[in-house]
């Protein structure tokens, strides 16, 4: 082999999780099927509450109904993860999210659909999501061994970037056309991605049926909080975040930033610049497995992220912007896969859902506020609101590794919950108490 294709095979894209665990694979087709369907809804919703009131105030009311229960159910969600078989909670859910797309198919097929209908029902469909999420992050390192969920962690991020970029350019251009035949592929796709979720394999808990005292309750909930709150590793992950996303998210903007670009036509390529930056960033992601110190890779794709958001609003022209918008996808595809593997790799099995349930409010909430914060600001200018907030992250989260040594010095080679999760997976796998997804044959 020539030293430029071994060096190709060093940093591409491991693929070897998805070949040699079932139960990952199956998690991976049916969660990337769900969320491809899922765009067409959640781009066909705004486009129908336009056409019904050509209101921006009523599409932004969307997210009003749409974040308490990202914060209520999200919560309650981790603790059910710990409390029930993970696998029935998703197959649960996702009948939940295709009643929710349903009512919303048959509400758009009426002579007059009602408005009432699309915000009580989006609710519910963010609700069941929120209560899904936690239990299907938590899968994650129960089909892979821990050695291998670096690898798992970007594979997982690459096949969301894909439904992802799919669903938003397929989605947009079918509901521009009849926000009808959007909810229907979105039916369609939760009946295959419902197929599969069968067929994984069921997970009882690691240390019988249930662990004594664990209850979906706010007891509970209160203790994942705790738990958190304890680990300045984890601290550092939530916190360097939701201050990225709150202060650089500018997507609220794209329809006016095309429209100052000249190219209000192009408003789908400024969406889609961070998926594909993202993506291309996993294709050549074989080193992330030789990283050790993460929290110090968080901290630099971060600041690299706000430095890219930044810059791509001062760009003169389209070619650069979504030059930068790509910069930008691929700095936090590498900051999602790094939080990711710290949380799957040192938080106990018994407390991963309430922690992913954390999580979930953590790149939830963040992008939200962002793009409240780019409306306000952008009073002032469009291009100086986006390339602000990517001054606003530089600075904010520089200020948040100064505070927080432990998060930037985390090392997993020595870090104490690393070894205690690997020992506590090799006692159960001894045991026998851990079903086994195996690798395939």
């Amino acid at each position: 082999m020539s030293g430029w294709q071994a060096w190709l095979r060093s940093v591409a894209l491991d693929l070897g999780p998805l070949r040699r665990y079932r139960d990952f694979r199956l998690r991976t087709i049916a969660a990337s099927v769900s969320t491809f369907g899922a765009y067409f809804t959640m781009i066909a919703v705004p486009i129908q509450i336009k056409e019904l009131t050509d209101s921006t105030v009523a599409v932004g009311l969307v997210g009003v109904f749409e974040f308490v229960p990202i914060v209520a159910v999200g919560l309650l969600g981790g603790a059910v993860a710990d409390r029930f078989d993970r696998r029935r909670v998703v197959l649960i859910s996702e009948l939940a999210a295709l009643a929710c797309t349903l009512v919303l198919l048959a509400n758009s097929l009426l002579p007059e659909p009602r408005l009432w209908v699309i915000y009580l029902v989006a609710a519910g469909a963010v609700s069941a999501s929120s209560m899904q999420r936690p239990s299907l992050d938590a899968m994650l390192p129960r089909y892979v061994p821990h050695a291998e969920i670096p690898s798992a962690s970007m594979v997982n991020n690459q096949a969301w970037g894909l439904a992802n970029i799919a669903g938003t350019m397929l989605g947009g251009v079918l509901a521009s056309v009849n926000v009808s035949v959007a909810y229907t592929v979105d039916v369609a796709s939760f009946v295959v991605s419902l197929l599969v979720f069968l067929r994984l394999s069921p997970l009882p808990r690691v240390f019988g049926a249930v662990v004594p005292g664990v209850r979906a309750t706010l007891g509970s909930v209160g203790e994942g909080i705790r738990y958190a709150a304890g680990r300045k590793d984890l601290l550092g992950t939530y916190l360097v975040d939701t201050i990225a996303m709150t202060t650089a998210m500018p997507v609220a903007l794209f329809p006016f930033f095309a429209a100052e670009l000249g190219v209000p036509h192009a408003i789908g390529l400024l969406y889609a610049a961070d998926s594909v930056g993202g993506l291309l960033a996993g294709a050549f992601s074989g080193w992330v497995r030789r990283v050790h110190r993460h929290g110090l890779a968080i901290i630099v794709a971060a600041l690299c992220w706000g430095a890219s958001m930044g810059l791509a609003g001062l760009m003169p022209n389209l070619g650069l912007a979504l030059v930068f918008l790509a910069c930008a996808g691929a700095a936090d595809m590498v900051s999602g896969t790094f939080r990711g593997v710290i949380w799957d790799q040192t938080i106990p099995d018994e407390l991963r859902g309430r922690l992913a349930g954390i999580e979930l409010l953590s790149y939830s909430i963040g992008p939200t506020l962002g793009n409240a914060r780019a409306g306000f600001m952008a009073v002032g200018g469009v291009r100086f609101a986006i390339a602000s907030g990517g001054l606003l992250c530089v600075l904010g989260v520089s200020a948040a590794a100064a505070a927080l040594p432990r998060f930037r010095a985390y090392d997993s080679r020595t870090d104490e919950f690393v070894r205690a999760e690997k020992e506590r997976r090799s006692a159960s796998s001894s045991t026998g108490a851990t079903p086994s997804s195996g690798p395939s044959t």
